[in-house]
């Protein structure tokens, strides 16, 4: 533990890390814990799975006390990572108490607002802060820390509008502490507008041993994508297993046949409620489940600990999101393997991904497949009423019918 504690990191965070059996700092840790505690502003490439909640938690826990209000905001992208990094401060403040509160969208707003009354560190996505802050139910005028985590991710979706809103409530005089898994430009014009001059730059190396990740590819007919899926799962036998698809309604159709053809597969994406996204996870991470079907929303941030498979059923549309999708895997010196499967409709998007230094991706020879039944997915309600309309309306144009 001597090596936390030349950190500067205080005796009741280092016995709460003691009890979780973490043997010794990570790079990111290593790299700007110091600074965070100097009360500098930081920015962090650092890949999920790196260690980064107890990066920027030991600089919350030891500058917060309790019943002085709001005096730490944590904003992330997807309801998950709130919940997994609400526990894991939760976990690291044993010793020092506060009120942690994750807040997000999906769930009652009643429950949240109780909470926030007693609240002194808030980790919530940016769209549910602000319904607080319209509604008046949240405070920030002595918040200290502002923690911005998977910031490329909330760029990528959209959130860039709702993140200024909220920075614009907050104290001018904060710390603010930047982590995401890549550094562009967009991420830099962020740093620049809302942060210190003299921010701290910290990268760390990526948390997937490259000599332990086999890349591979299958090159497939369009009406044999699924089937090919399905003859490589049966016949899989290693840890967890995540196949990642492109859209929600292709999430729900390759995990609705999976368990078809015999495959005990949970689908998770944006689309479900939050009680049965946790309720996915829970058994994903417990061993309950072990083919997660998902879109890139879980993808990013969420520690999923095991996952010896990737499987790209849809490749995704840049190669970030393809480093991050494989980066799930050949973790902690674990050994993995990321299987693309393409048809047609991916070689556009497969060529823009071959660019990528990172990616060393071979082609594996096509086994022999016997062709799945593919049930499709209903039709939403109404649909048909609708289509009857449509063609009514469709013959009166070409026929003059009534």
């Amino acid at each position: 533990m001597d090596s936390f504690r030349k950190l500067g990191i205080s005796e009741y965070v280092v016995k709460a890390i003691e009890e979780h059996k973490f043997e010794a700092p990570s790079e990111v840790q290593e790299k700007s814990i110091p600074f965070i505690l100097k009360g500098k502003d930081v920015v962090a490439g650092s890949a999920t799975g790196s260690g980064k909640t107890l990066a920027f938690g030991v600089g919350i826990i030891q500058n917060c006390e309790k019943g002085r209000g709001i005096q730490a905001l944590v904003l992330t992208p997807t309801r998950e990572l709130a919940e997994q990094e609400t526990r894991a401060l939760r976990k690291f403040s044993k010793y020092k108490p506060l009120s942690i509160v994750d807040v997000y969208g999906g769930v009652s707003i009643n429950p949240q607002i109780d909470e926030l009354r007693n609240a002194d560190v808030v980790v919530g996505t940016p769209g549910r802060i602000l319904d607080h802050i319209d509604r008046r139910t949240i405070r920030f005028e002595n918040l200290k820390i502002l923690v911005l985590d998977e910031a490329d991710r909330m760029l990528d979706m959209g959130f860039i509008d709702d993140v200024t809103k909220i920075i614009r409530e907050l104290p001018g005089k904060r710390q603010t502490l930047l982590f995401s898994a890549t550094i562009s430009s967009d991420i830099f014009y962020l740093a620049g507008k809302w942060m210190k001059k003299d921010v701290v730059e910290v990268e760390a190396e990526s948390y997937v041993d490259p000599k332990k990740l086999s890349q591979f590819y299958y090159d497939v007919p369009d009406n044999l994508k699924f089937s090919l899926l399905v003859h490589l799962l049966g016949h899989e036998h290693a840890g967890l297993i995540m196949v990642f698809c492109n859209t929600r309604r292709n999430v729900d159709f390759v995990a609705k046949n999976l368990r078809f053809s015999g495959i005990d597969a949970s689908p998770i994406h944006g689309g479900f409620s939050q009680e049965k996204r946790t309720r996915t996870m829970d058994a994903f991470n417990s061993r309950k489940a072990r083919v997660l079907v998902c879109t890139d929303v879980a993808a990013r941030g969420l520690d999923i600990k095991g996952v010896s498979h990737v499987y790209n059923y849809d490749l995704p549309k840049e190669s970030k999101e393809y480093i991050h999708r494989i980066g799930r895997t050949a973790r902690a010196g674990k050994e993995g393997k990321a299987v693309s499967i393409l048809a047609s409709r991916d070689y556009d998007s497969f060529r823009k991904i071959l660019k990528d230094d990172e990616v060393q991706i071979t082609q594996e020879k096509l086994p022999f497949l016997e062709k799945r039944r593919i049930r499709w997915m209903d039709k939403p309600k109404g649909y048909d009423n609708r289509d009857r309309e449509y063609q009514h309306r469709q013959n009166k144009r070409r026929f003059g019918r009534r």
